[in-house]
């Protein structure tokens, strides 16, 4: 059983699910917890991407984070008990994946988590707190990066029974795998532009973390280059509660071809998204990190990412620095597109 519920998820699963449909031994039950629950961040990526309607649609959205992973954990049990999968696939470090691979954990179910070994070791962040509690009760990790791999070492996995394996990340397989079919928003865009993405708790939570970025958009648009938002609703209505106004082109959020289309064609990413700063670097584009740790410390080490905190003048010095950049993915640095085989073969290693 996969269980999904998030738009980076529905992305990663599509390319693995494909894989999943190309061998004999292995039947995939989808469950959609419903997490991410607007046509634009759901129903529209399983449209593009072909992935399967979920056999399971659980419709659970919105509450504190404690109060989403609660319910998801009652219906997750209750799917589970019925279909009696032989294994939990989960991905990320969504309340969904907790949610996932602890109802699995607790039936003794086993659990492979796609993107494991993961830190920003920024334990207010609950997407950390996800990653790690997820890790410790699966026993299948699957790590995009050498320095997931580590990470992982570090925590002592060398002595647990767990398996962990370099497989590369699912990301670049679906942005090669997908380059092809993208699409322009039908918005108007400006011919040159950059391309922001705001979204993360850390930051539009905090009132004066939400301010500076907002004024640092604002001034990089109107001092530097275009900056075409696609902008979350949640989003949307904190910057209204706090009054503040982003005088930038704002746009709806978009399907997965046309993230691809808006990030071939921009100059720049200003993001604080986990996975659109790696898909920044598959498109080659340099990245300026609104966050202050980064899962992704390897772009930072190779310079395709820098990271800049919530700060102002930071924000836009690096935009102003790093604007029409180019970046080479000489090393491979995430796999080079075959992640999804990889994770098909140990899934029938593992379960045989």
């Amino acid at each position: 059983m996969t269980i999904i519920g998030a738009r980076p998820q529905f992305i990663k699963a599509s390319v693995v699910s494909r894989a999943i449909q190309e061998v004999r031994g292995l039947e995939e039950i989808v469950l959609h917890t419903g997490q991410h629950f607007d046509a634009n961040m759901s129903d529209v990526f399983f449209n593009q991407l072909n992935i399967p309607r979920p056999d399971i649609q659980l419709d659970i959205h919105g509450g504190n984070h404690g109060e989403m992973t609660g319910r998801m954990l009652i219906e997750i049990e209750q799917a589970l008990l019925e279909h009696k999968p032989d294994r939990v696939l989960v991905y990320g470090d969504t309340n969904s994946t907790l949610a996932g691979a602890l109802a699995a954990a607790k039936l003794h179910i086993p659990v492979a988590h796609v993107e494991a070994g993961l830190r920003s070791f920024n334990m207010r962040m609950p997407e950390e707190i996800n990653r790690i509690l997820t890790d410790q009760i699966s026993d299948l990790l699957f790590c995009p990066t050498d320095t997931a791999v580590k990470n992982l070492e570090n925590e002592g996995f060398e002595v647990k029974s767990a398996k962990v394996v370099q497989s590369g990340d699912v990301m670049q397989d679906a942005a090669l795998m997908f380059a092809e079919k993208a699409i322009a928003p039908t918005n108007v865009l400006p011919e040159t532009f950059i391309l922001a993405t705001l979204h993360r708790a850390e930051n539009t939570d905090c009132p004066r973390r939400l301010a500076s970025i907002v004024n640092a958009l604002n001034k990089t648009h109107r001092e530097k280059a275009p900056v075409v938002l696609p902008l979350h609703p949640r989003t949307r209505n904190l910057i209204a509660q706090q009054g503040l106004t982003l005088d930038i082109h704002i746009i709806d959020p978009v399907g997965y071809f046309e993230m691809v289309w808006l990030l071939d064609h921009c100059q720049l990413v200003l993001t604080d998204s986990g996975s659109v700063q790696k898909e920044a670097f598959f498109f080659g584009k340099a990245c300026v990190t609104m966050r202050d740790q980064t899962e992704w410390v390897e772009l930072v080490d190779v310079g395709a990412n820098e990271l800049v905190g919530a700060d102002e003048s930071r924000i836009f010095e690096a935009a102003e620095r790093n604007l029409g950049r180019r970046i080479q993915d000489s090393d491979q640095l995430y796999g080079g597109g075959e992640a999804s085989n990889r994770i098909v073969r140990e899934l029938l290693r593992a379960d045989a």
